[in-house]
């Protein structure tokens, strides 16, 4: 399993969350075999008054010709690259020609074609804002590279040149776009989670070896889990998956799932053992009472991840599967693992089990004791309140993610993001594309003017850019033809395309197609008959960015006839919101079926409505605590954060299950006195579930130390999740068994309130072949 987990691998595509029938996909692909990738250009600025002085500029060109020399970068479009169009009469043709020559310029030949350039309306707002005086450059990056681990070397060349000229003329250069943003946001996720793996198992081990006092309790645990991660990277790799960012975040969980499991057999063996100090019939006792309950607390929280192979999203299909698996795996490998190691081991020292008679620990379970005993209503009140609050914390819940709503606001990445927003108006990529439904019909004059209209209508919204089309070169050949008239930057109209006709032929001096004409024709399918309009767009979120194409879907319906033209938005940006939206809604749904398959389970396990209500009620508490605690913070619904809710349920889960069935056992041995059998379930089962939620705790708050948000979120609300749970369990739950005091009574003397854990006897040691064992017991 080790080495096939060395072969694991980052995945790279960022549509996987969506349905491959999802109509949105379907439309995101028919426009990449159209017009190829759309989400692969990495921009560079600047914000200079001294952009047009020789020192500056010919760095600037120098930078150009470094970048293009990096492998897997296919075009740059800037302003040393920038193209004119010159009418030739002779020739009738527009000839294209680039506007600053490939030499050091002098000052006075700078400022003439600076000069040129700024009569130009084709590259404002494109290449270079004049209000403000910042500049950009666009770098195409091969798609194959940006899907592989090659892109990171791209990445980190393309910033180190740029750092370099920046550092040489002391500004600051800004990078952006979206291979840049997923390039550092997956590295920088990846180097966390490796960190905060490698912290949870330090810290964790900590802990166990201040609880159990025991160097040989704490390698065991540590090896169980240890082996739990192996597998859980292995069998991504078995199920021809990629680490994605939920597959990511299995490791760790095993860690939490498979440290419980540790806590509650080590815990029994030493109360076992404690008892009647043989090492046997503690070993015996241990599998036989927690061996079938720790199978159903993995089963039910392998549901609460399982339950996401049955959305429709594959990157949730993906994390339940191996979630799921791995969840009944790491319950295999304790099961196994650690009454084999224990056999071997010499019996546990006094000092191993003095954690059992911890006085801090003892009394604070005889505070819990006294608060179900003596101030029950005052419990119920206080969770009334707090359930109240909840609720109305859970009105405030809103559905948004951002593309980099999890990155400090100080952070470079979000910095020139923003930068990029305030001087081009973004540099999300959105794609519009309009089906004329006829062959060449997008060079069509009526065509041609309203995608003319669409443009000014898309540019005078302030999230989007100047969006660029066909259009806007057929404008620019028209300005050309005009003698480069900036005024004349329009439309032809029927007056003068006969004329331009002609001219529209464009070629470069060299007589090959230049960069301008191909740009051009990148706007248009092969048949002439679909138009792309690409715009550039701030990071507005998802819960904006459908209302503003909502809003402007009935204002193009007016410009594009329905009966004549087909409008489609697509883009990266378009597929992120819907994957986000897909995340966000399996992970609901999923959730409420896990509420209904673990129902299922406890109604097994336990085979009475009144202890299924009674298991329900102190788990789903902390959920709407901590849902309410979202709505009052003002923290965003989305992938990280509703995680949160299946993670904890199924943790939460387990405490319950443990807790009632101790319960059941112990309940025959106080001749059915619910109250005695409360009390000793408190002292003894609580003991272990302080220690497995502080564990859990301590784990959890490392990721509340994560530069992202979403990391921060998950871990500190999870660890609250957590501490509310064994709050609940330890005082709702016991004080509900209180209250249903007398139905439960005449209900087990019934035999009705029946667990599978009560229908074989205890196995006799000298069934097991350990008759000597036996009778020293």
């Amino acid at each position: 399993m080790a080495y096939y987990a060395s072969k694991v691998e980052l995945s790279y595509e960022y549509a996987s969350a969506i349905p491959r029938d999802n109509p949105e996909f379907l439309t995101y692909q028919h426009f990449r075999e159209q017009f190829g990738e759309d989400g692969n250009m990495i921009v560079l600025g600047v914000q200079t008054d001294r952009f047009f002085t020789t020192g500056f500029f010919n760095d600037y060109v120098q930078l150009n010709k470094d970048i293009k020399s990096v492998p897997a970068v296919e075009n740059i479009l800037s302003v040393p690259v920038a193209v004119n169009l010159v009418k030739n009469d002779s020739t009738r043709r527009l000839a294209v020609a680039q506007l600053f020559p490939d030499r050091p310029l002098q000052q006075a030949q700078l400022d003439s074609l600076a000069g040129v350039f700024r009569s130009l309306p084709f590259y404002q707002g494109l290449l270079y804002n004049p209000g403000t005086k910042a500049y950009l450059m666009a770098i195409r990056i091969n798609k194959d590279v940006m899907n592989s681990a090659r892109r990171t070397g791209v990445v980190n060349k393309i910033m180190e040149l740029a750092d370099g000229f920046g550092a040489k003329h002391q500004t600051q250069v800004r990078l952006s776009g979206l291979p840049l943003i997923r390039t550092i946001l997956a590295n920088m996720v990846a180097d966390e989670m490796r960190l905060f793996l490698k912290l949870s198992f330090v810290l964790t081990a900590l802990i166990l070896f201040l609880f159990f006092r025991s160097f040989s309790a704490v390698l065991m645990s540590m090896i169980v889990v240890a082996i739990g991660v192996i597998w859980s990277v292995a069998t991504i790799v078995l199920c021809g998956y990629k680490i994605t960012l939920l597959t990511g975040l299995i490791p760790p969980l095993i860690v939490v799932i498979g440290i419980p499991n540790c806590v509650y057999f080590l815990n029994k063996y030493h109360t076992e053992y404690a008892k009647h100090s043989n090492k046997t019939r503690a070993l015996v006792r241990m599998i036989q009472k927690m061996g079938i309950v720790t199978l159903f607390t993995n089963i039910t929280a392998a549901i609460g991840f399982g339950v996401f192979y049955f959305t429709k999203s594959p990157l949730l299909k993906e994390f339940g599967v191996v979630a799921g698996a791995n969840i009944m795996f790491i319950f295999l490998i304790s099961f196994i693992f650690l009454p084999a190691v224990l056999s071997y081991l010499p019996p546990p020292h006094t000092r191993h089990t003095s954690y059992l008679d911890n006085p801090v620990f003892r009394k604070l379970l005889d505070g819990l004791t006294a608060l179900v005993f003596r101030y029950r209503p005052w419990v119920y009140l206080v969770t009334g309140i707090m359930v109240v609050l909840a609720i109305a914390g859970m009105l405030r819940l809103r559905p948004e993610a951002y593309m980099l709503d999890d990155i400090p606001k100080s952070d470079r990445l979000y910095t020139d993001l923003k930068f990029f927003e305030q001087h081009f108006k973004g540099v999300m990529p959105l794609e519009i594309t309009v089906d004329t439904k006829r062959k060449n019909g997008v060079i069509s004059l009526q065509s041609l003017n309203r995608l003319d209209e669409l443009t000014k209508l898309i540019a005078a919204q302030p999230d989007f850019a100047r969006p660029l089309s066909v259009a806007e070169g057929i404008k620019f050949a028209r300005q050309a033809y005009y003698n480069g008239d900036s005024t004349s930057y329009s439309v032809p109209n029927q007056f003068d395309i006969s004329f331009l006709a002609p001219y529209l032929r464009m070629k470069s001096a060299g007589g090959d197609n230049s960069t301008f004409t191909k740009l051009v024709a990148s706007f248009m399918d092969s048949t002439r008959q679909v138009a792309r309009l690409s715009v550039n767009m701030a990071d507005v979120g998802s819960r904006r960015l459908p209302a503003l194409l909502d809003s402007l879907r009935p204002r193009v319906n007016e410009i594009f006839d329905t009966a004549h033209y087909n409008v489609a938005f697509t883009g990266t940006s378009v597929i992120f919101l819907e994957g986000s939206r897909f995340i966000i809604n399996g992970l609901t749904e999923s959730i409420l079926l896990a509420f209904l398959l673990i129902i299922g389970c406890m109604l097994y396990l336990f085979r009475s409505w009144r202890m299924l209500l009674i298991s329900l009620i102190p788990n789903i508490i902390p959920l709407a605590v901590t849902a309410g605690v979202m709505g009052w913070l003002d923290i965003a619904l989305k992938p990280s954060t509703v995680l949160v809710f299946s993670v904890a349920l199924g943790i939460a889960i387990d405490v319950t299950i443990r807790f009632l069935v101790n319960f059941k056992q112990e309940l025959p041995q106080h001749n059915l006195d619910i109250s005695a059998t409360v009390k000793q379930t408190i002292h003894e089962t609580g003991l272990s579930i302080i220690y497995t939620s502080m564990i859990l705790f301590a784990g959890f708050m490392i990721f509340s130390f994560s530069e992202f948000g979403g990391t921060k979120s998950l871990g500190w609300l999870t660890s609250l999740t957590l501490v509310m749970a064994m709050v609940t369990n330890l005082t709702i739950l016991p004080a509900l068994l209180l209250w249903m005091e007398k139905a439960l009574i005449k209900k087990a003397k019934k035999k009705e309130l029946w667990t599978p854990l009560d229908e074989e006897p205890d196995v006799e040691m000298s069934k097991l072949g350990l008759e000597d064992e036996a009778e020293k017991a």
